[in-house]
């Protein structure tokens, strides 16, 4: 059975960073597979065209440029904060503007953004907002375990059930 819209594919993976030679960024092959349902949306549409027609037990390899993954690196999604936003009871916690942190904020009109803390200073906090693979060509290799048809209520629901 080839893969095609509203089926559950099970599959293995391994994702590297650029090229079979790039950096490891993950892999399911030592843990539980990658569950979805292909075509509607759970996935990075490049990932699941480079699936679809692949049929139960075949393998794939494949390489997904910047733009049609994560996109590319955008310096106008960095934002300088005032520290003053910080404040709570007067001060500062510390904790809560640590580099690396991950940061949450919603803007006027109610969307949330998510973030990770670059640089601090007394004035204002550096706050990255791109996705942390913006900007790398992807590598994927893996196996395809199973297909099958995704049940009303898993459509309904919008993911696989266990």
């Amino acid at each position: 059975m080839a893969i095609k819209k509203n089926q559950v594919v099970v599959l293995h993976y391994k994702l590297q960073e650029e090229n079979p030679d790039g950096e490891l960024v993950e892999s399911t092959f030592e843990s539980e597979p990658l569950e979805f349902i292909y075509g509607i949306g759970q996935m990075i549409p490049a990932f699941e065209g480079n699936l679809e027609q692949k049929n139960e037990g075949d393998d794939f390899a494949f390489a997904i440029e910047a733009e049609e993954a994560y996109g590319l690196y955008d310096e106008q999604a960095i934002a300088n904060i005032p520290m003053s936003e910080f404040i709570v009871d007067g001060k500062v916690d510390p904790e809560s503007i640590e580099l690396g942190r991950s940061l949450g904020l919603q803007d006027a009109q109610g969307n949330s953004y998510q973030g990770i803390i670059v640089e601090t200073d007394e004035e204002s906090i550096k706050v990255d907002f791109n996705h942390p693979m913006a900007g790398i060509d992807l590598y994927f290799t893996g196996k395809i375990i199973s297909i099958r048809e995704a049940t009303d209520s898993e459509l309904d629901h919008g993911h696989v059930h266990e």
